[in-house]
């Protein structure tokens, strides 16, 4: 029996539509840049929020209705919601998901008997994958929920507990690989501390690079070629996490000789507690090679914590999908909706209008992105600001030509600067406006 018996198959019907169950802007077929919304965005549902979150808060329980689950942590119940996921997915119209292990199968006295509950699952997941013709997106291991990982995994001053996660992570590569997933993601829930008294920082990054090499090399001795990910975040649920900005991930990557097996997977409301923009992480991002996907959400800034609201902004899609055209595009990345409905948002019709309006609001910004990029306005106005450096002795320096004498020299010689260039802020922000 059908979970949605009364949601029929999510269409595009055009922007004067008032149905609330049909997608207004995300056409998967417009082509776009000479590519279709399709395969631009890559819309992935994720397995914990939508189908695992039951809507709690420290200061209440969960409020979900799901009639599909059986509220027990038996094969047979997970078997059942691992199909359940499949029908929302291909009514919903998107092509991938994105799962932790624990996510999609429960968790067993023993190490033998969770990968045993794992396996169960997965011939399930398996069997949907083929019946719908949906991807996995991505896999990854929950190192974080687990008392055990109260002090971290990668980064435990426990030896055994990073034995255990070693091997959580290597029955991870191994499912997702099974699966066909094109790519696999570590995320540091707890892979940071809550004080340095008890912190020896640098024994703990060393662990942490010791545990990801061990990643790479296991992918590489089963023949699994998918993308490795990084992904960023600051703080909590510890006070200061390793992986605190793309940046960091970066400059961590690069230290210990990573760089080339991993790039990073994005999130905006992880950019705004770290003080950033989703678009500032991206272009850093993207100027070191390592654009890999995202998890499309917000936060709300009235609120000092990852509230991991659907995405509605169309200037944040606008500026995510620009950043994005111009990086080249997120294959075999994609949009993640690591996004959760409201707890007063309680009912499973939410969960449909959640993912539609955020598919909406990303499809929107694709083509106002795309709008932008072919009058080339801004193009034009970057080229100005920085024109001194293509000719002359902005082209000199550039190509190496001079070094602090020779540039000191001429500046005595000429005695002041040239005059610079107004930014333009607010007529770029003015032209942006005419587009949305």
């Amino acid at each position: 029996m059908p979970a949605f018996p009364n949601i029929p198959h999510i269409r595009f019907e055009g922007p004067e539509s008032s149905n609330p169950l049909a997608f207004r802007h995300y056409d998967p077929d417009e082509l776009v840049e000479g590519k279709t919304m399709r395969d631009h965005l890559r819309f992935s549902v994720v397995y914990w929020h939508t189908f695992r979150n039951p809507l709690g808060d420290p200061f209440g329980p969960g409020t979900a209705l799901r009639p599909w689950d059986d509220g027990t942590e038996s094969i047979e119940n997970s078997q059942h919601r691992a199909r359940v996921a499949f029908e929302f997915m291909e009514k919903l119209g998107v092509g991938f998901y994105a799962f932790h292990d624990r996510d999609v199968a429960p968790e067993g006295p023993s190490l033998a008997e969770t990968n045993k509950n794992l396996d169960a699952v997965v011939v399930t997941l398996r069997e949907e994958q083929e019946r719908t013709g949906i991807g996995l997106l991505w896999g990854t291991a929950n190192l974080f929920s687990h008392r055990r990982y109260m002090h971290g995994a990668g980064t435990s001053p426990n030896a055994e507990v990073f034995a255990f996660a070693a091997a959580q992570v290597k029955k991870s590569i191994e499912v997702t690989h099974e699966l066909g997933g094109e790519g696999y993601t570590f995320w540091g829930g707890r892979e940071g501390y809550q004080t340095l008294w008890n912190t020896d920082m640098r024994r703990e990054l060393d662990h942490l690079a010791k545990l990801l090499h061990m990643a790479v090399d296991y992918a590489k001795e089963i023949g699994f070629a998918g993308q490795f990910y990084i992904e960023p975040k600051p703080k909590e649920p510890t006070k200061h996490q390793y992986d605190s900005d793309a940046a960091a991930c970066l400059n961590f990557l690069r230290q210990y000789d990573l760089l080339e097996d991993f790039k990073l997977n994005l999130e905006t409301n992880h950019a705004t507690l770290a003080g950033h923009t989703m678009q500032h992480e991206l272009e850093v991002a993207a100027a070191a090679g390592a654009l890999g996907s995202i998890d499309a959400n917000r936060g709300d800034l009235l609120l000092g914590w990852d509230t991991d609201q659907f995405p509605t902004d169309i200037y944040l899609t606008t500026q995510c999908m620009l950043s994005i055209l111009e990086g080249g595009g997120l294959a075999p990345g994609g949009v993640n909706f690591d996004a959760k409905v409201r707890r007063e948002s309680f009912e499973p019709i939410d969960l449909f209008y959640a993912h539609i309006g955020g598919m909406d609001a990303f499809a929107r910004g694709l083509k106002v992105a795309a709008a932008i990029r072919a009058e080339g306005r801004l193009e034009a106005m970057l080229r100005e600001r920085y024109a001194s450096w293509e000719t002359g002795l902005g082209a000199e320096i550039s190509a190496g030509k001079h070094g602090l004498a020779s540039l000191e020299a001429i500046m005595l010689e000429k005695g002041e600067s040239a005059p610079n260039v107004s930014g333009r802020q607010e007529l770029l922000e003015n032209i942006i406006n005419t587009y949305l």
